[in-house]
């Protein structure tokens, strides 16, 4: 049996590069452990975040399915930052953790060019450093022409609490036992890492009086730009906040040798900005409390998620018996009942060095690579990962240049960017001060930023395409229109005390103006589509920044375009110092920028560069 593409694994990132090659219609075979874990979240019952939200919404813009799928799952809806500027303003999303692998599977079930196998591999078939399939755990063969990696956390995964090590995935799950020793025999360096969960608590035995009640927003959102949401704005699910204190701190310094990380269990190097509740005691001895969230898992009744709540930022590694002690020693949780323990895992990944920014390996040609085995923690990020190495094996199949988001126009592109660049050490997160361009990488824009990628790859309809068109024609319309209009200054009184200007553009610039305020200076905005509006309102108040900020992302671009040869050989390259030389060597960049951005690679040696590719291949002019 051959197909175009395999995908291994069938979490966010398989699920994305599945999708996005069978959709653009390639015959593709998802090889997964357990088709019923499909989609599942394993770890926090939400979708988005700081950052994620928008890597969402990218996902979306290039024709994936997470913010769909997502958006008919939702117990609750929350714009993180909405008293902050737009830069740093993310959706993030309860979702139903019953509801959305099961809307999921149905998905990719329905699938057109798209099978799904229920199997473990455990080796790859190589011939002339390319990669032509798979093999099973069981001695059968599968090949391909392309084969992507998102194997999650279950290479040679070991769950632990305590002195306790299990040889096993999430949730108990069979684990790939080989294939990261094959992948080290091939070349590969691999790397060991640690991320963990939390308790999840029976709400039943919990007194939720005694918590802070954590409400959705008031306003309708949705991940998708193609639909609306399906959750009841005015009957959300509420979430609780709790605090540790004293007595739960002294309850891990006493036990911190029962833990899997500082009891010497641990070998893989966890999360810096994700970290357990014992590390966080360690790091930050001086905090007298840290916060917590009690987070509803699935309203499906006789789900196994059903009064399942998930304890936000209480991850630990600690034994059952320790684990007790701690959340008892919280307030409204004093005699909660413990549904599961919490756990750490260790899983091994490969080093993202190794790996071209369009994500195919640069060990074997026709692999790619995308989610944990890259290094990264975070649905969102593996989505945002499997749906460009989608793209890229179509791209390779068809014999084009493959798509490399800059770091000017998404998120996704910062991440993959900063994993081939700099690699890691530690399970990657995104986070908003990685984007040094993110007053344009926003929530409300992604489509106007990456649909027309998605739509050149076939991932995007006519029919969405010219929805994109209009939005955007409709934008520029009223920017015009913006800049001709003078407001009655007996209008304008209402809602200030001597307004000195009458200019509308003025206006909105205001900082205490929102759009709730603009409609009622100018009703006409009344009839303007909301997605329109708001991306208006954005783009007016803050155009000198943007423009800036676009000014600034021109000089990157630039950069960017200065190509440096596959070929190249750096040990030609005089005067370069010899860290810059290690590293070019090792990294490869693509570019000048990309060089630029190496750790070690200083702006003296970049002018030795350009000179050299000037010079040698008539590069950079």
């Amino acid at each position: 049996m051959k197909y175009d593409v395999i995908v291994v694994g069938g979490g966010h990132a398989g699920i994305e590069a599945a999708y996005a090659t069978s959709k653009i219609g390639h015959s593709t075979l998802l090889i997964t452990g357990n088709i019923k874990n499909i989609g599942d979240m394993p770890c926090n019952p939400s979708i988005g975040g700081s950052s994620k939200g928008v890597i969402v919404r990218e996902v979306d813009a290039l024709g994936g399915l997470m913010g769909k799928v997502a958006d008919k799952a939702l117990l609750q809806m929350k714009m993180l930052n909405s008293s902050k500027g737009p830069a740093v303003q993310c959706l993030r999303g309860q979702a139903d953790k019953e509801l959305y692998p099961s809307i999921m599977q149905k998905a990719l079930m329905s699938q057109k060019n798209l099978e799904l196998k229920e199997a473990i591999v455990e080796d790859l078939i190589v011939e002339s450093n390319n990669v032509k399939g798979v093999i099973l755990s069981d001695g059968s063969k599968i090949f391909c022409d392309i084969l992507i990696l998102t194997t999650g956390t279950y290479l040679k995964s070991e769950i632990l609490r305590g002195s306790e090590k299990l040889a096993e995935g999430p949730h108990g799950e069979v684990r790939s036992n080989y294939l990261s020793d094959r992948l080290k025999d091939l070349g590969f360096k691999i790397i060991r890492l640690k991320t963990g969960t939390p308790p999840r608590i029976d709400v039943r035995t919990a007194d939720l009086n005694k918590m802070q009640e954590e409400l959705g927003d008031d306003t309708r959102y949705s991940f998708s730009f193609d639909g609306e949401s399906s959750y009841d704005v005015n009957n959300q699910e509420k979430c609780y906040l709790i605090y540790t204190n004293h007595k739960t701190h002294e309850i891990i310094k006493d036990n911190l040798d029962k833990s899997s990380m500082y009891g010497g269990y641990v070998t893989g190097v966890g999360p810096r900005y994700c970290p357990s509740i014992e590390d966080k005691i360690v790091r930050f001895s001086d905090k007298e409390r840290h916060i917590l969230f009690l987070e509803p898992q699935s309203m499906v009744e006789n789900s196994k998620y059903y009064n399942s709540y998930y304890l936000q930022g209480f991850s630990t590694s600690m034994p059952p018996d320790v684990q007790e002690e701690m959340v008892h020693s919280l307030e409204g949780l004093e005699n909660a009942r413990i549904l599961e323990y919490a756990y750490a895992i260790e899983y091994d990944a490969i080093d993202p060095l190794q790996v071209k920014p369009s994500l195919e390996s640069k060990i074997l040609n026709g692999l790619f690579t995308a989610g944990q085995i890259n290094g990264t923690s975070g649905y969102e990020e593996a989505a945002g990962q499997g749906i460009i190495a989608g793209i890229n094996a179509s791209r390779k199949i068809k014999g084009l240049e493959p798509l490399i988001l800059k770091r000017n126009e998404a998120y996704i592109g910062v991440l993959i960017d900063d994993l081939v660049t700099k690699g890691t050490i530690e399970p990657y997160r995104m986070l908003t001060s990685r984007a040094e361009y993110r007053l344009l990488l926003r929530h409300d824009n992604a489509d106007i930023r990456l649909r027309n990628y998605g739509f050149e790859a076939g991932l995007i309809s006519d029919s969405q395409k010219e929805k994109l068109d209009r939005k955007i024609l409709q934008c520029e319309e009223w920017k015009e229109k913006i800049k001709k209009i003078k407001i009655d200054k007996s209008i304008l009184n209402n809602f200030f005390e001597n307004a000195r200007t009458s200019s509308l553009e003025e206006i909105i610039k205001r900082p205490v103006v929102n759009l709730e305020m603009l409609k009622e200076i100018y009703p006409e905005f009344k009839l303007c589509d909301k997605e329109i509006l708001e991306e208006l309102v954005i783009e007016v108040k803050y155009e000198g920044y943007i423009v800036k900020a676009y000014n600034d992302a021109q000089k990157l671009t630039k950069l960017e375009g200065k190509q440096i040869p596959s070929d190249i050989d750096y040990k030609k390259i005089k005067n370069l110092a010899s860290e810059a030389r290690e590293k070019l060597e090792k990294i490869r960049p693509i570019s000048i920028a990309q060089a630029s951005r190496i750790s070690g690679v200083n702006p003296a040696d970049i002018s030795i560069l350009a000179v050299y590719l000037r010079k040698e291949y008539g590069k950079n002019e």
